[in-house]
Protein backbone atom coordinates (compact mmCIF):
# COMPACT_ATOMS: atom_id res chain seq x y z
CA UNK A 1 0.00 0.00 0.00
CA UNK A 2 1.49 3.29 -1.06
CA UNK A 3 -0.12 6.74 0.55
CA UNK A 4 -0.13 9.22 -2.52
CA UNK A 5 0.10 13.25 -1.93
CA UNK A 6 -1.30 14.90 -4.13
CA UNK A 7 0.22 18.44 -4.40
CA UNK A 8 1.16 21.65 -6.45
CA UNK A 9 4.69 22.08 -6.66
CA UNK A 10 4.16 25.78 -8.13
CA UNK A 11 1.51 26.46 -6.03
CA UNK A 12 1.47 30.54 -5.38
CA UNK A 13 -0.19 30.10 -2.38
CA UNK A 14 2.05 30.28 1.03
CA UNK A 15 -0.66 28.65 3.03
CA UNK A 16 -1.36 25.36 0.39
CA UNK A 17 2.91 25.00 0.33
CA UNK A 18 2.77 25.04 4.39
CA UNK A 19 0.09 22.49 4.67
CA UNK A 20 1.96 20.14 1.71
CA UNK A 21 5.23 20.82 3.83
CA UNK A 22 3.79 19.49 6.80
CA UNK A 23 1.88 16.54 5.20
CA UNK A 24 4.89 15.60 3.63
CA UNK A 25 7.64 16.29 6.41
CA UNK A 26 5.19 14.25 8.98
CA UNK A 27 5.02 11.56 6.76
CA UNK A 28 8.94 10.96 6.44
CA UNK A 29 9.49 11.80 10.14
CA UNK A 30 7.53 8.94 11.23
CA UNK A 31 8.98 7.03 7.91
CA UNK A 32 5.82 6.21 6.67
CA UNK A 33 6.22 5.63 2.63
CA UNK A 34 4.89 7.92 0.21
CA UNK A 35 4.50 8.92 -3.11
CA UNK A 36 4.59 12.68 -4.00
CA UNK A 37 2.42 13.17 -6.94
CA UNK A 38 2.65 16.80 -8.77
CA UNK A 39 -1.07 18.17 -10.03
CA UNK A 40 1.23 21.09 -11.18
CA UNK A 41 3.76 19.31 -13.57
CA UNK A 42 1.23 16.58 -14.85
CA UNK A 43 -2.32 16.71 -15.69
CA UNK A 44 -2.84 13.25 -15.06
CA UNK A 45 -2.18 13.22 -11.47
CA UNK A 46 -4.22 16.69 -11.28
CA UNK A 47 -7.54 14.86 -13.52
CA UNK A 48 -7.13 11.92 -11.44
CA UNK A 49 -7.46 13.85 -7.83
CA UNK A 50 -9.78 15.77 -8.92
CA UNK A 51 -11.85 13.05 -10.09
CA UNK A 52 -11.25 10.95 -7.08
CA UNK A 53 -11.68 13.33 -4.01
CA UNK A 54 -15.22 12.01 -2.77
CA UNK A 55 -18.18 14.36 -3.36
CA UNK A 56 -18.83 15.18 -0.19
CA UNK A 57 -15.19 16.40 0.34
CA UNK A 58 -15.90 18.76 -2.55
CA UNK A 59 -16.11 22.20 -1.89
CA UNK A 60 -18.89 24.08 -2.60
CA UNK A 61 -17.63 25.56 -5.87
CA UNK A 62 -14.06 25.15 -7.29
CA UNK A 63 -11.77 21.98 -7.38
CA UNK A 64 -10.13 20.45 -4.28
CA UNK A 65 -7.27 22.01 -3.93
CA UNK A 66 -4.11 20.13 -2.67
CA UNK A 67 -3.33 18.45 -0.63
CA UNK A 68 -5.27 15.50 -0.55
CA UNK A 69 -3.70 12.33 0.75
CA UNK A 70 -4.81 8.86 -0.77
CA UNK A 71 -3.85 5.33 0.01
CA UNK A 72 -3.67 3.98 -3.25
CA UNK A 73 -7.31 4.51 -4.86
CA UNK A 74 -8.61 4.97 -1.33
CA UNK A 75 -9.37 8.34 -0.39
CA UNK A 76 -7.96 9.19 3.18
CA UNK A 77 -8.85 13.20 3.14
CA UNK A 78 -7.14 16.99 2.93
CA UNK A 79 -5.26 18.69 4.98
CA UNK A 80 -7.89 19.76 7.59
CA UNK A 81 -9.02 15.94 8.15
CA UNK A 82 -4.90 15.16 8.40
CA UNK A 83 -4.63 17.89 10.83
CA UNK A 84 -7.68 16.77 13.08
CA UNK A 85 -5.69 12.56 12.70
CA UNK A 86 -2.46 14.12 13.87
CA UNK A 87 -4.24 15.74 16.62
CA UNK A 88 -5.71 12.81 17.92
CA UNK A 89 -2.75 10.60 16.99
CA UNK A 90 -4.70 8.61 14.95
CA UNK A 91 -3.06 9.53 11.62
CA UNK A 92 -2.51 5.51 10.91
CA UNK A 93 -5.80 4.79 10.96
CA UNK A 94 -6.27 7.88 8.93
CA UNK A 95 -4.19 6.33 6.67
CA UNK A 96 -5.45 3.60 6.53
CA UNK A 97 -2.58 2.01 8.21
CA UNK A 98 -1.26 -0.12 11.02
CA UNK A 99 0.28 1.73 13.61
CA UNK A 100 3.91 0.61 15.00
CA UNK A 101 4.22 -0.83 17.80
CA UNK A 102 5.68 1.83 20.59
CA UNK A 103 3.64 4.79 18.68
CA UNK A 104 1.63 7.06 20.58
CA UNK A 105 -1.63 5.90 18.23
CA UNK A 106 -1.08 1.70 18.70
CA UNK A 107 -0.41 2.53 22.83
CA UNK A 108 -3.97 4.83 22.57
CA UNK A 109 -5.98 1.81 20.70
CA UNK A 110 -4.23 -0.41 22.98
CA UNK A 111 -5.24 1.03 26.55
CA UNK A 112 -9.31 1.40 24.32
CA UNK A 113 -8.96 -2.00 24.28
CA UNK A 114 -8.46 -2.72 27.82
CA UNK A 115 -11.49 -0.86 28.94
Amino acid sequence: MVIKVYIASSSGSTSIKKQQQDVMGFLAANKIEFEECDIAANEENRKWMRENVPEDYRPSTGNPLPPQIFNEERYCGNYEAFFDAREDNAVYAFLGLTAPPGSKEAEAKARKEQQ
